[in-house]
């Protein structure tokens, strides 16, 4: 299709993008792709499995739920996992992801061995970040689609246990808890011993509970300490972390599947302003099998005035900032948005050199003493 466009007279070619809908993307936004020449890309399989490499190749429309259903059971997981189900592995490549393992291993990005892209004269390439493409692999992350058409992806991947011993720590003050992610995710010594997975969630200024997991076996004595917390009649899972500010310190054992898509039937906290009653208890055992709602057909369904509204009333922001001003941030948060709860993930964030892609490199001292993160 690519080199088709290619042999056309210049005056006729239009830019190029994706046939797929607006309204099959996670995206909040509708692009006129009318005004383009679409190319169809219907690629949605996974590819190989390569556990000597600890690699998963994969084609673009590939979905975390479609993965994570896959290598979960041969014992293997992606690096980095977002906690949609329907977000794609491509989407997320050309965009940005992180996770609860982020603190280990970095942004998606970093997770990525390789691009196969076709470029805009057609040529298909690998990328790499030490073969000749290299300037591009640095440059693809958040590009959203600009630079190519992406059809498959080389991924890094994980060896897991069956379950995740999730601790709840809540913590009174901001200073405390700020203090404590830090101290958790390595962010102050190289040397410190770090959990499988961390994150932290703010329910005010001076509220937060922090999250520890941790791969293991279940003990035969604590089988009844199992929660499937996406089960349909189980509360949202931000809800049920939030109850522990008041019943205090405690820990239970998770599914690793039902871990890793923990926030997927209420899209973090998304479907509470869609469906304000949602973790009713009698709505979850009766109807809680129809969450998450399908963001394509919400999407699909949506008019151009509801369309409107969304831009200007709803806020889907992420924020890349420096641990050391993590007060800082979350100050500024309540005081250009005072919505709660936000969600904290640790991210190595590494130092490439200049040049080296959309994000700018952490300056010396934000970086953990002895590294180059």
């Amino acid at each position: 299709q690519v080199m088709r466009w290619n042999k056309w007279p210049k005056v006729k070619r239009k830019l190029m993008c994706t046939a797929r809908p607006n309204w099959q993307s996670l995206s909040t936004t509708f692009f006129a792709k009318e005004l383009c020449h679409r190319i169809t890309i219907p690629l949605y399989d996974i590819l190989e499995l390569k556990p000597s490499h600890m690699t998963i190749r994969v084609e673009p429309m590939v979905s975390v739920g479609q993965a994570t259903a896959f290598l979960v059971p041969r014992g293997y997981t992606l690096a980095v996992c977002l906690e949609v189900a329907e977000a794609t592995l491509g989407g997320l490549a050309m965009g940005v992801g992180m996770t609860t393992y982020s603190h280990k291993v970095g942004l998606y990005q970093e997770t990525i061995v390789a691009y196969e892209m076709v470029l805009a004269d057609g040529m298909l390439v690998r990328v790499t970040r030490d073969n000749e493409y290299s300037d591009l692999y640095y440059t693809l992350p958040w590009s959203h689609g600009t630079l190519g058409f992406l059809v498959a992806l080389e991924l890094q991947i994980i060896k897991i246990k069956p379950h995740v011993k999730l601790e709840y720590i809540p913590v009174k003050g901001q200073k405390q808890y700020c203090d404590m992610i830090r101290d958790l995710s390595g962010a102050l010594d190289k040397h410190r011993a770090t959990p499988d997975y961390l994150e932290a969630t703010v329910f005010s200024k001076e509220e937060a509970v922090i999250m520890v997991g941790k791969f293991v076996d279940v003990p035969y004595n604590e089988q009844y300490k199992i929660n499937h917390v996406t089960r349909w009649y189980k509360p949202w899972f931000y809800k049920h972390v939030e109850k522990f500010l008041k019943k205090g310190r405690g820990y239970e054992y998770i599914p690793l599947e039902d871990y890793l898509l923990r926030h997927n039937r209420s899209i973090f906290w998304v479907v509470e302003t869609m469906i304000p009653f949602g973790n009713n208890l009698l709505f979850r055992y009766l109807l809680g099998w129809l969450l998450p709602p399908k963001i394509a057909f919400l999407k699909f369904t949506t008019t151009p005035g509801v369309r409107a509204m969304t831009f200007t009333k709803q806020v889907f922001q992420d924020i890349v900032l420096p641990m050391t001003h993590l007060e800082d941030q979350i100050d500024k948060c309540a005081e250009l948005l005072d919505v709660y709860p936000i969600l904290v993930y640790p991210c190595r964030l590494y130092d490439h050199g200049p040049h080296r892609g959309q994000l700018r490199p952490p300056r010396k001292d934000q970086k953990v003493p002895g590294t180059n993160y």
